[in-house]
């Protein structure tokens, strides 16, 4: 492997959202929020990728922690004159406190991870089906208690009024910050042993890795950056419902990472960039776009057309686009 590898692994995908955070300040506003929604897409599925790509098992709960920190940077960037207005409900430390949007963010990043590590300690155990539907469970569950609980959020209706502060500075770094980790956690001693927890559990455990602990580690960091892509997401957004982090976004999110390429974090930025480029063209031709002739396609193509395009993958090239490595510098093999 050429010594120069684990450098340009970093560096490409640094440089492709680098230059999506540039093209986002020489569109329209209308154009922006596409290129913003693209770089916090990036976020999301490289925390995704943190835990699924390096421990081979499939989790359907990590929207949850994006979820969380959503929704816990958006209270509390709520401005105090307005909360006692339009959530009214909050416990009192919620409802009487406002921070700044930088500090909501690492907020978010602490309670996605707290959530994860509690949640991960007894999941951790399982493997294959299991997991996925125990996963599933606690998007499930989240999902109920913050459209219940109004002494946390705003219940079914939704949360106003946060500030729209992820510009193209803010989601650029923010997305950068989270490759920079999850690429620093893969290079480690933790993510090598989790990986060999993925690729032979048994001889792992036999060689003293404890798999529990190690998938573990991964989980709760995935949660504490899928947190943080919350909290991005929703000072992108300005306002949030339940509905916006729950089923649509896991759907979106995880075919994002099929299609690019599960095993490495160059394949979760190409297929989040990708399909978020796909996605935010087809939900403007549901309204219809000019392309020289009027494109109007019938509402939830979009949906389908990401589906159909994940399961084409699936079948065609099951590593991705990526083929599920990181970038490198090719090298003639001597005959």
């Amino acid at each position: 492997m050429n010594r120069l590898d684990p450098l340009l692994g970093l560096l490409a995908p640094v440089a492709l959202v680098v230059a999506v955070g540039i093209g986002s300040t020489q569109v329209a506003r209308s154009t922006q929020i596409s290129f913003l929604n693209a770089l916090v897409s990036v976020a999301i599925v490289v925390s995704i990728a943190v835990f699924v790509g390096n421990s081979g098992v499939l989790s359907f709960g990590q929207i949850s922690f994006v979820a969380v920190g959503a929704f816990a940077a958006g209270v509390l960037t709520v401005p105090l004159q307005s909360k006692a207005f339009v959530l009214a409900d909050l416990y009192p430390f919620l409802r009487d406190h406002s921070i700044g949007s930088l500090a909501s963010l690492l907020v978010a990043a602490a309670v996605g991870g707290v959530f994860a590590l509690l949640v991960g300690l007894p999941l951790m155990r399982l493997n294959g089906l299991a997991a996925g539907i125990a996963t599933f469970a606690v998007l499930e569950i989240t999902h109920n208690v913050l459209r219940e609980w109004t002494k946390i959020g705003p219940g079914a209706t939704t949360l106003s009024l946060v500030p729209e502060t992820t510009g193209p500075l803010q989601a650029t770094l923010g997305a950068v910050a989270v490759i920079v980790v999850a690429f620093a956690y893969g290079r480690s001693r933790l993510g090598r042993m989790l990986r060999a927890t993925r690729e032979d559990p048994a001889a792992a455990q036999a060689v003293g890795i404890n798999v529990h602990r190690q998938r573990l580690w991964a989980f709760t960091l995935s949660g504490v950056l899928a947190g943080f892509a919350g909290g991005l997401y929703v000072h992108m957004l300005g306002s949030i419902t339940t509905e916006q982090v729950y089923l649509e976004l896991t759907f979106v999110t995880l075919a994002m990472l099929v299609v690019g390429g599960i095993g490495s974090i160059w394949g979760a930025v190409v297929g989040a960039l990708a399909v978020s480029g796909l996605d935010s063209f087809l939900a403007r031709a549901e309204g219809g776009v000019d392309l020289g002739f009027t494109l109007d396609v019938p509402t939830g193509t979009r949906l389908v057309a990401v589906g159909g395009l994940m399961a084409l993958v699936l079948v065609l090239r099951p590593s991705g686009l990526t083929g599920g490595r990181e970038l490198t510098f090719k090298r003639r093999r001597s005959v």
